[in-house]
């Protein structure tokens, strides 16, 4: 059976670096751990994800992208940096999510913006949700500046080098499950 790797980026606009870091990350992981990846954005979510109040308000599309998202292996979420928080959209996505959906769920978390005064964003405001969701959140955060990308990809050595640990950190989430061996009593 195929694990799956999917990745959230709160943005609405392409291209978007956040979504860069994101497609970069899940692609990367994808490939090591032998695992389905995919990348979704608030644009895939369509105008309906604006007035809604529910999940059952959701387009059809946007609520099969939903499920994909919360029946994934382990997640990859990121989110632009906007007046020192996630972007509201991105949250108002996440308020429809039923609380016990994410319990336990492997999630790498990582944000975008434009200098380094917002690199907490992660510690300070996506942690703490992810947190309410009893989520598993891994231990390295990504967080990328504008100065991290080289042509709209992440290329800064040092964002590459965290990026690399983060994905460690999912080795165990994609370890190959070995079938445990029957016990053998002894007589």
């Amino acid at each position: 059976m195929t694990r799956s790797l999917i990745g959230l980026s709160g943005n609405l606009e392409r291209p978007s670096k956040t979504r860069a870091l994101v497609q970069t990350i899940v692609a990367t992981a994808a490939d090591r751990f032998e695992a389905a990846g995919a990348v979704y954005d608030l644009a895939d979510f369509g105008p309906s994800l604006g007035t809604a109040r529910r999940v059952e308000d959701l387009a059809a599309t946007a609520r099969a992208a939903l499920e994909v998202i919360l029946s994934a292996d382990a997640l990859v979420v990121a989110s632009p940096v906007y007046k020192g928080s996630y972007t509201g959209l991105f949250k108002h996505l996440i308020d429809l999510i039923d609380p016990a959906a994410l319990q336990g769920k492997p999630v790498l978390l990582a944000a975008t913006g434009g200098g380094d005064r917002h690199a907490l964003v992660i510690e300070h405001q996506l942690r703490p949700l992810f947190g309410f969701f009893e989520a598993q959140t891994l231990p390295t955060g990504v967080y990328a500046a504008d100065r991290d990308f080289a042509g709209g990809q992440p290329a800064a050595p040092a964002l590459l080098d965290r990026l690399g640990r983060a994905i460690d950190q999912l080795s165990p989430v994609f370890a190959r499950r070995v079938s445990p061996r029957p016990l053998e009593l002894s007589a």
